[in-house]
């Protein structure tokens, strides 16, 4: 089954995270490779290090920046390794780096569990070298290791309910789709928002599975070490504890300073267009 990737606030980074001076850019998220077509597309001498945990997002990315080929280096790796994976390429100074921190749909509906409509296992590891897998977190984390990471991650009010309705379902037997744990989180929480009643515990698990929180905090510490002088970071978040943190990286590293004072968001237009951008958010900063 085939998904069209489609980067979100394209024009943002285009305008204000890369420019005409900038000569490597570092996509620490390649994904299908859409923000840095559209990059290599307007910027004719800047060459790009595309990077990705995700070895089927890096064969898209492959296919769709082809044509630029002489101008790319794709590399499989998480960018909480950034520093090695550019040393192995010789580089120690990049002039402006993006780490899209979105699920994109070929992965929320590729079979890996990612979406609580998914009849595939409960997998939802980015990387499948990793070991952990959603079916380690909901069969085998204890009741208050549950709680904790579907609040912390989630922000979910009703963690202890849904976490007590998870320990009561794997009693019968363990869980092994994203649409059953997704049935047994809706029936645990109160009420009915916008959002389906499992995204946020969804989500959590997702962090969970994949450290993502812990590898954004060292991709960025590598990141700041990295850019030259009056270089930019960029970070497209998608959720608001995400946006908090990088927000706080930002304003608290003594070398950095944030380009604006809030974060650039789609418009209306975009927002038409794809609506899974609605929540996203780009946070840039500058090496000073």
């Amino acid at each position: 089954m085939e998904f069209s990737h489609i980067p979100v606030l394209l024009d943002e980074v285009a305008n204000h995270l890369v420019d005409e001076e900038d000569l490597l850019f570092v996509d620490a998220t390649i994904g299908g490779g859409g923000h840095g077509c559209y990059l290599l597309e307007k910027y004719q001498r800047l060459k790009l290090v595309g990077i990705d945990a995700d070895e089927e997002a890096l064969t898209m990315a492959r296919e769709r920046l082809f044509p630029f080929r002489d101008r790319v280096i794709l590399k499989k790796g998480n960018f909480r390794d950034l520093k090695r994976i550019l040393w192995e390429e010789s580089i120690s100074t990049i002039d402006s780096i993006l780490f899209d921190l979105g699920i994109s749909m070929y992965q929320m509906m590729g079979g890996r569990g990612f979406s609580f409509v998914d009849e595939g296992s409960l997998d939802m590891r980015v990387d499948r070298d990793e070991t952990v897998t959603a079916w380690e977190v909901v069969n085998r984390y204890d009741y208050q290791t549950l709680v904790r990471i579907i609040k912390e991650y989630g922000e979910e009010g009703d963690a202890p309910r849904i976490a007590h309705a998870i320990i009561e379902a794997r009693k019968r037997h363990p869980l092994s789709s994203a649409r059953e744990l997704g049935e047994i989180v809706a029936g645990a929480k109160r009420g009915r928002g916008k959002i389906h009643p499992a995204t946020k515990t969804f989500q959590a698990i997702r962090i969970e599975v994949n450290s993502e929180f812990s590898n954004m905090q060292q991709g960025l510490q590598d990141a700041a070490d990295l850019v030259r002088g009056s270089g930019r970071i960029g970070v497209i978040t998608f959720h608001s504890l995400e946006d908090r943190m990088v927000k706080t990286y930002f304003r608290d590293h003594p070398d950095l300073r944030m380009t604006t004072k809030k974060p650039f968001k789609p418009g209306p237009t975009e927002i038409r267009t794809n609506r899974r951008a609605r929540s996203a958010k780009l946070r840039i900063a500058e090496r000073i």
